[in-house]
């Protein structure tokens, strides 16, 4: 038997995750869509690192990936980039306190990035992330005060609504 290694473990810890307390219709569906969006970057790393590209899970996930891709494209989905930038230079507290992974990749001044749907948070680096990043990532998302911050009309839900309404004046 192949012994797991420390990519597959974080996978698995990911999974030990559970929303079951959460009503995520009651999300603001931007901040859950791009939620969502992260957690399954995440997988997709995991699944690649701890598996192969060939393998099926692997390929499942790239093909619910590149569906993501147009719906990343719908609707009010595309402000979630600039939101995030916005809340750097308007509202640091608020934006020091997201995950360190939305931080990254859509602050304009920071180099990580989802490449080939990969996490990629130094990409001149040759080195793999750090199986430990992930156990970090995975509890940022699962934070009780990030899942209440996003439903509709909370915390964070009102400042991508202020952001909305400043944003397309």
């Amino acid at each position: 038997m192949i012994e797991k290694n420390e990519y597959m473990r974080e996978l698995e810890y990911l999974y030990s995750k559970s929303l079951v307390l959460e009503s995520a219709s009651d999300f603001d569906p931007v901040l859950w869509f791009h939620w969502l969006d992260a957690v399954a970057h995440i997988d997709y790393t995991l699944s690649v690192a701890g598996y192969s590209y060939e393998s099926p899970r692997s390929i499942m996930a790239g093909e619910y990936m590149r569906w993501r891709v147009d719906e990343e494209k719908k609707g009010d989905r595309p402000l979630f980039k600039p939101f995030i930038n916005w809340l750097k230079k308007n509202h640091p507290d608020t934006f020091g306190s997201l995950p360190a992974l939305w931080q990254g990749i859509y602050a304009d001044d920071d180099p990580a990035q989802y490449r080939s749907f990969r996490i990629i948070l130094d990409p001149v680096s040759p080195k793999p992330i750090p199986a430990y990043v992930f156990h970090t990532f995975i509890d940022e998302f699962f934070k009780k005060d990030l899942l209440k911050s996003m439903y509709k009309g909370a915390s964070l839900s009102r400042l991508f609504g202020t952001f909305q309404s400043e944003y397309k004046v």
